[in-house]
Protein backbone atom coordinates (compact mmCIF):
# COMPACT_ATOMS: atom_id res chain seq x y z
CA UNK A 1 0.00 0.00 0.00
CA UNK A 2 1.32 3.40 -0.58
CA UNK A 3 0.98 5.85 2.53
CA UNK A 4 -2.23 7.99 1.65
CA UNK A 5 -4.02 4.10 1.27
CA UNK A 6 -2.37 3.28 5.04
CA UNK A 7 -3.83 6.19 6.46
CA UNK A 8 -6.92 5.83 4.90
CA UNK A 9 -7.22 2.34 6.07
CA UNK A 10 -6.23 3.16 9.46
CA UNK A 11 -8.68 6.11 9.45
CA UNK A 12 -11.37 3.49 8.16
CA UNK A 13 -10.47 1.10 11.28
CA UNK A 14 -10.52 3.55 13.73
CA UNK A 15 -13.94 4.38 12.66
CA UNK A 16 -15.37 0.54 12.69
CA UNK A 17 -13.78 0.78 16.24
CA UNK A 18 -15.90 3.60 17.12
CA UNK A 19 -19.01 2.35 15.38
CA UNK A 20 -19.07 -1.28 16.04
CA UNK A 21 -17.41 -2.13 18.96
CA UNK A 22 -18.23 1.80 20.93
CA UNK A 23 -14.81 2.42 21.47
CA UNK A 24 -14.07 5.76 23.60
CA UNK A 25 -11.75 8.79 22.62
CA UNK A 26 -9.28 7.66 25.06
CA UNK A 27 -9.23 3.69 23.32
CA UNK A 28 -8.73 5.73 20.16
CA UNK A 29 -6.29 7.57 20.52
CA UNK A 30 -4.29 4.93 22.08
CA UNK A 31 -5.09 2.93 19.03
CA UNK A 32 -3.67 5.77 16.76
CA UNK A 33 -0.55 6.73 18.73
CA UNK A 34 0.37 2.54 18.79
CA UNK A 35 -0.60 2.50 14.86
CA UNK A 36 1.58 5.68 14.51
CA UNK A 37 4.68 3.82 16.05
CA UNK A 38 4.03 0.85 13.77
CA UNK A 39 4.61 3.06 10.46
CA UNK A 40 7.55 4.69 12.13
CA UNK A 41 8.94 1.30 12.81
CA UNK A 42 8.62 -0.35 9.44
CA UNK A 43 9.66 3.11 7.64
CA UNK A 44 13.17 2.24 8.71
CA UNK A 45 13.00 -0.83 6.50
CA UNK A 46 12.92 0.00 2.87
CA UNK A 47 10.58 -1.34 0.45
CA UNK A 48 8.40 -2.34 3.36
CA UNK A 49 4.67 -1.00 4.47
CA UNK A 50 2.00 -2.24 6.90
CA UNK A 51 0.55 -4.98 4.98
CA UNK A 52 4.11 -6.37 3.80
CA UNK A 53 5.31 -7.26 7.63
CA UNK A 54 5.89 -10.74 8.20
CA UNK A 55 5.55 -12.22 12.11
CA UNK A 56 9.34 -12.00 12.56
CA UNK A 57 9.08 -7.99 11.35
CA UNK A 58 6.47 -7.58 14.71
CA UNK A 59 8.45 -9.48 17.22
CA UNK A 60 11.63 -7.48 16.31
CA UNK A 61 9.84 -3.96 17.00
CA UNK A 62 8.55 -5.55 20.15
CA UNK A 63 11.64 -6.10 20.91
CA UNK A 64 13.08 -2.58 19.62
CA UNK A 65 10.05 -1.07 21.91
CA UNK A 66 11.16 -3.12 25.19
CA UNK A 67 15.08 -2.06 24.57
CA UNK A 68 13.83 1.43 24.47
CA UNK A 69 12.89 1.10 27.95
CA UNK A 70 8.89 0.52 27.42
CA UNK A 71 7.39 -1.17 29.93
CA UNK A 72 5.82 -4.89 29.46
CA UNK A 73 2.79 -3.94 29.95
CA UNK A 74 2.76 -1.50 27.34
CA UNK A 75 4.16 -3.07 24.57
CA UNK A 76 1.33 -6.19 25.19
CA UNK A 77 -1.22 -3.28 24.93
CA UNK A 78 0.38 -1.82 21.85
CA UNK A 79 0.55 -5.26 20.15
CA UNK A 80 -3.18 -6.05 21.00
CA UNK A 81 -3.49 -2.66 18.69
CA UNK A 82 -1.31 -3.91 16.11
CA UNK A 83 -3.32 -7.22 16.36
CA UNK A 84 -6.88 -5.76 16.31
CA UNK A 85 -6.02 -3.65 12.92
CA UNK A 86 -4.80 -6.87 11.04
CA UNK A 87 -7.54 -8.78 11.92
CA UNK A 88 -9.93 -6.03 10.55
CA UNK A 89 -7.51 -5.66 7.39
CA UNK A 90 -8.37 -9.70 7.32
CA UNK A 91 -11.96 -9.09 7.47
CA UNK A 92 -11.73 -6.55 4.99
CA UNK A 93 -10.82 -9.25 2.40
CA UNK A 94 -7.17 -7.15 2.26
CA UNK A 95 -4.73 -9.15 4.31
CA UNK A 96 -4.21 -12.79 4.11
CA UNK A 97 -2.19 -13.51 7.54
CA UNK A 98 -2.14 -11.46 10.50
CA UNK A 99 1.79 -10.99 11.52
CA UNK A 100 0.74 -10.77 14.94
CA UNK A 101 -0.69 -13.90 15.68
CA UNK A 102 1.36 -15.82 17.87
CA UNK A 103 3.87 -12.40 18.84
CA UNK A 104 3.37 -12.73 22.33
CA UNK A 105 4.84 -9.48 24.67
CA UNK A 106 7.52 -9.77 27.27
CA UNK A 107 6.33 -11.10 30.50
CA UNK A 108 5.72 -8.55 32.70
CA UNK A 109 5.43 -8.69 36.83
CA UNK A 110 2.28 -8.58 38.10
CA UNK A 111 1.97 -5.58 40.58
CA UNK A 112 -0.42 -5.52 43.13
CA UNK A 113 -2.83 -2.81 42.67
CA UNK A 114 -2.39 0.10 45.66
CA UNK A 115 -5.50 0.42 48.06
CA UNK A 116 -6.32 2.63 51.06
CA UNK A 117 -6.57 0.92 54.26
CA UNK A 118 -10.21 1.48 55.49
CA UNK A 119 -8.54 3.57 58.14
CA UNK A 120 -7.29 6.27 55.63
CA UNK A 121 -10.05 6.06 53.00
CA UNK A 122 -12.77 6.62 56.09
CA UNK A 123 -10.40 9.77 57.07
CA UNK A 124 -10.14 10.90 53.42
CA UNK A 125 -13.74 10.99 52.70
CA UNK A 126 -14.70 12.85 56.55
CA UNK A 127 -12.23 15.40 55.26
CA UNK A 128 -14.25 16.72 52.25
CA UNK A 129 -16.94 16.58 54.58
CA UNK A 130 -15.77 18.90 56.50
CA UNK A 131 -15.61 22.29 54.83
CA UNK A 132 -14.84 25.84 55.59
CA UNK A 133 -18.06 26.86 53.82
CA UNK A 134 -21.32 25.04 53.65
CA UNK A 135 -22.19 26.50 50.19
CA UNK A 136 -18.81 25.06 48.59
CA UNK A 137 -20.31 23.95 45.67
CA UNK A 138 -17.04 22.95 44.51
CA UNK A 139 -16.49 20.77 47.71
CA UNK A 140 -19.95 19.60 47.72
CA UNK A 141 -19.29 18.51 44.44
CA UNK A 142 -15.67 16.60 45.14
CA UNK A 143 -17.60 15.26 48.26
CA UNK A 144 -20.37 13.13 46.16
CA UNK A 145 -18.03 12.09 43.52
CA UNK A 146 -15.79 10.43 45.55
CA UNK A 147 -18.77 8.82 47.99
CA UNK A 148 -19.88 7.36 45.02
CA UNK A 149 -16.52 6.66 43.98
CA UNK A 150 -15.72 4.26 47.09
CA UNK A 151 -18.92 3.49 47.63
CA UNK A 152 -19.78 1.54 44.25
CA UNK A 153 -16.44 1.14 42.65
CA UNK A 154 -16.44 2.91 39.31
CA UNK A 155 -14.17 3.71 37.08
CA UNK A 156 -13.20 7.13 36.03
CA UNK A 157 -14.87 6.91 32.78
CA UNK A 158 -18.00 5.60 34.28
CA UNK A 159 -18.12 8.23 36.46
CA UNK A 160 -17.82 11.19 34.15
CA UNK A 161 -19.73 9.79 31.73
CA UNK A 162 -23.15 9.63 34.40
CA UNK A 163 -26.03 11.99 33.92
CA UNK A 164 -28.59 13.93 35.45
CA UNK A 165 -31.73 11.70 36.06
CA UNK A 166 -30.42 8.61 34.05
CA UNK A 167 -28.60 6.00 35.42
CA UNK A 168 -28.60 7.21 39.48
CA UNK A 169 -31.37 5.77 41.35
CA UNK A 170 -31.44 7.26 44.65
CA UNK A 171 -34.42 5.79 46.04
CA UNK A 172 -33.56 2.16 45.22
CA UNK A 173 -29.93 3.30 46.29
CA UNK A 174 -28.22 1.98 43.44
CA UNK A 175 -26.64 3.06 39.92
CA UNK A 176 -26.44 1.93 36.60
CA UNK A 177 -23.49 2.47 34.18
CA UNK A 178 -21.89 1.15 31.15
CA UNK A 179 -18.94 -0.01 31.05
CA UNK A 180 -16.14 -1.63 28.80
CA UNK A 181 -16.94 -3.62 25.90
CA UNK A 182 -20.99 -1.51 26.46
CA UNK A 183 -21.41 -3.97 29.23
CA UNK A 184 -24.37 -2.37 31.75
CA UNK A 185 -24.28 -2.89 35.28
CA UNK A 186 -26.32 -2.03 38.18
CA UNK A 187 -24.04 -1.41 41.41
CA UNK A 188 -25.55 -0.57 45.08
CA UNK A 189 -24.85 2.85 46.67
CA UNK A 190 -23.95 3.36 50.36
CA UNK A 191 -25.72 5.28 52.86
CA UNK A 192 -22.77 8.14 52.96
CA UNK A 193 -22.73 8.43 49.47
CA UNK A 194 -26.34 8.56 48.62
CA UNK A 195 -26.50 11.41 51.39
CA UNK A 196 -23.52 13.40 49.61
CA UNK A 197 -25.03 13.05 46.43
CA UNK A 198 -28.43 14.18 47.51
CA UNK A 199 -26.98 17.55 48.88
CA UNK A 200 -25.06 17.96 45.81
CA UNK A 201 -28.00 17.52 43.70
CA UNK A 202 -29.71 20.21 45.68
CA UNK A 203 -27.08 22.95 44.63
CA UNK A 204 -25.90 21.38 41.21
CA UNK A 205 -28.28 23.45 39.14
CA UNK A 206 -26.12 26.80 40.37
CA UNK A 207 -23.10 25.31 38.90
CA UNK A 208 -24.30 23.51 35.20
CA UNK A 209 -25.05 25.42 32.38
CA UNK A 210 -28.77 25.22 31.76
CA UNK A 211 -28.10 22.65 28.63
CA UNK A 212 -25.65 20.43 30.69
CA UNK A 213 -26.96 16.86 31.14
CA UNK A 214 -23.83 15.76 33.08
CA UNK A 215 -24.41 14.77 36.59
CA UNK A 216 -21.01 16.05 37.86
CA UNK A 217 -20.06 19.46 35.99
CA UNK A 218 -17.01 21.73 36.03
CA UNK A 219 -16.21 25.13 37.34
CA UNK A 220 -17.58 26.28 33.69
CA UNK A 221 -20.78 24.24 34.42
CA UNK A 222 -19.90 21.80 31.47
CA UNK A 223 -18.95 17.78 32.24
CA UNK A 224 -16.08 17.73 34.27
CA UNK A 225 -13.37 15.68 32.55
CA UNK A 226 -10.86 12.51 33.90
CA UNK A 227 -8.32 14.91 33.97
CA UNK A 228 -9.66 17.30 36.76
CA UNK A 229 -11.34 14.22 38.83
CA UNK A 230 -7.64 13.36 38.83
CA UNK A 231 -6.53 16.94 40.01
CA UNK A 232 -8.98 17.44 42.78
CA UNK A 233 -8.53 14.18 44.36
CA UNK A 234 -4.65 14.88 44.41
CA UNK A 235 -4.92 18.40 45.63
CA UNK A 236 -7.58 16.94 48.49
CA UNK A 237 -5.41 14.37 50.14
CA UNK A 238 -2.59 16.72 49.61
CA UNK A 239 -4.28 19.53 51.64
CA UNK A 240 -5.01 16.71 54.46
CA UNK A 241 -1.60 15.95 54.40
CA UNK A 242 -2.20 12.22 53.74
CA UNK A 243 1.36 11.34 52.30
CA UNK A 244 0.49 9.19 49.56
CA UNK A 245 -0.06 9.93 45.64
CA UNK A 246 -3.68 9.47 45.47
CA UNK A 247 -5.50 8.37 41.63
CA UNK A 248 -9.26 7.74 41.13
CA UNK A 249 -8.54 4.17 40.49
CA UNK A 250 -7.02 3.61 43.60
CA UNK A 251 -10.63 4.39 45.34
CA UNK A 252 -12.01 1.54 42.93
CA UNK A 253 -9.04 -0.65 44.26
CA UNK A 254 -9.74 -0.01 47.21
CA UNK A 255 -14.13 -0.94 47.30
CA UNK A 256 -13.00 -3.83 45.90
CA UNK A 257 -10.26 -4.86 48.37
CA UNK A 258 -12.73 -3.59 51.20
CA UNK A 259 -15.37 -5.77 49.91
CA UNK A 260 -13.57 -8.99 49.40
CA UNK A 261 -11.99 -8.23 52.91
CA UNK A 262 -15.27 -8.25 54.30
CA UNK A 263 -17.67 -10.21 52.31
CA UNK A 264 -15.05 -12.80 50.73
CA UNK A 265 -17.91 -13.33 48.18
CA UNK A 266 -15.56 -13.28 44.79
CA UNK A 267 -18.03 -13.60 42.24
CA UNK A 268 -20.45 -10.78 44.09
CA UNK A 269 -16.70 -8.22 44.04
CA UNK A 270 -16.63 -9.43 40.20
CA UNK A 271 -20.17 -8.61 38.94
CA UNK A 272 -20.08 -5.28 40.79
CA UNK A 273 -16.56 -3.84 39.48
CA UNK A 274 -17.83 -5.14 35.76
CA UNK A 275 -14.56 -7.64 35.55
CA UNK A 276 -15.19 -9.95 32.00
CA UNK A 277 -12.78 -12.83 33.71
CA UNK A 278 -12.89 -13.71 37.38
CA UNK A 279 -9.17 -13.70 36.92
CA UNK A 280 -8.87 -10.46 37.01
CA UNK A 281 -10.51 -9.85 40.08
CA UNK A 282 -8.25 -12.76 41.64
CA UNK A 283 -5.80 -10.57 41.83
CA UNK A 284 -7.54 -9.14 45.16
CA UNK A 285 -7.43 -12.39 47.19
CA UNK A 286 -3.61 -11.46 47.11
CA UNK A 287 -4.28 -8.18 48.69
CA UNK A 288 -6.83 -9.78 51.21
CA UNK A 289 -3.53 -12.22 51.84
CA UNK A 290 -1.17 -9.42 52.51
CA UNK A 291 -3.00 -7.75 54.79
CA UNK A 292 -3.69 -11.71 56.87
CA UNK A 293 -0.43 -12.36 56.46
CA UNK A 294 1.09 -8.80 58.12
CA UNK A 295 -2.24 -9.61 61.29
CA UNK A 296 -0.44 -13.11 61.26
CA UNK A 297 2.89 -11.57 61.60
CA UNK A 298 1.90 -9.05 64.18
CA UNK A 299 0.08 -11.33 66.26
CA UNK A 300 1.04 -15.33 66.31
CA UNK A 301 3.86 -15.29 69.37
CA UNK A 302 5.61 -17.68 67.18
CA UNK A 303 5.37 -15.69 63.81
CA UNK A 304 9.65 -14.36 64.47
CA UNK A 305 12.21 -16.22 64.99
CA UNK A 306 13.94 -14.68 68.01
Amino acid sequence: MEDSAIQASIDAFLAAQAHERRASPHTLAAYRRDLAMLRQLSSASPGTSLDTLSSQDIRRYAMQLHSRGRAPRSIARTLSAWRSYYRWLGRAGQLQVNPCRGVRPPKRRRDLPKSLSVDQAGALLDGMGRVDKPDDLLACRDLAMFELFYSSGLRLAELVSLDIGAGLDLSAGEVTVTGKRNKTRCVPVGGKALSALQTWLTCRDAMAAATETALFVSRRGTRISPRMVELRLTQLAQQQSMGLKLNPHMLRHSFATHMLQSSGDLRAVQEMLGHASIATTQIYTHLDFQHLAKVYDAAHPRAHKK
